[in-house]
């Protein structure tokens, strides 16, 4: 399986997280954010006990608009 990394946070202190991937195989994307752990935040999501919840800064929704671009851009 081959994972493309898409784009970390710019802003993130460490420059390690969090990071967005696209597994090309799959078609899906993988997200490494902070862990959600407010119980008040997740009583308000359906997540079923095979799914976890992780968060990532809005500023990172560019790397998943890069990815529909460069998409577009390869079918003209």
């Amino acid at each position: 399986m081959a994972l493309r990394k898409l784009g970390k946070d710019p802003e993130s202190p460490s420059g390690g997280s969090p990071t967005i991937y696209l597994d090309e195989e799959k078609d899906n994307y993988l997200v490494q954010g902070w862990k959600v752990e407010d119980i008040e935040r997740l009583r308000q999501m359906d997540i079923p006990g095979h799914e976890s919840v992780v968060e990532i800064p809005r500023r990172m929704v560019q790397f998943f608009l890069e990815v529909k671009k460069d998409d577009e851009d390869s079918d003209v």
